[in-house]
């Protein structure tokens, strides 16, 4: 088996941890900011929490494709890594799991 390139997994492992962290921003603190409290009105940073996830999560697929394809993984496994951008903690769990597949990148 050829190891992945250091750099696509450093990069995967960095994107995991920044979509996931923004996601759960997301979840617990802009969509109670807007629905719950209607606070958007007086803060108007919280706008780039969806903005920042967006960016974040396009290049997390990126990445996760990348990888993907070094290693020659099924494309279901592709699709896990994809679909671990969306679900609160689950890109932790994917970053995880790359890493005890593919190995550390130290």
């Amino acid at each position: 088996m050829e190891p992945v390139s250091t750099g696509a997994l450093i990069r995967f492992r960095v994107m995991a941890v920044f979509c996931g962290v923004n996601l759960l921003l997301l979840i617990f603190g802009y969509m109670p900011a807007k629905y719950l409290f209607d606070a958007l009105e007086t803060n108007k940073w919280l706008i780039a929490i969806p903005i920042a996830h967006g960016y974040f999560y396009i290049v997390y697929i990126l990445t996760a494709l990348q990888v993907g394809v070094q290693r020659k993984v099924s494309f279901g496994y592709i699709l896990f890594l994809i679909l671990a951008g969306t679900i609160p903690f689950a890109s932790f769990i994917a970053e995880r799991q790359m890493v005890k597949k593919f190995g550390s990148t130290s």
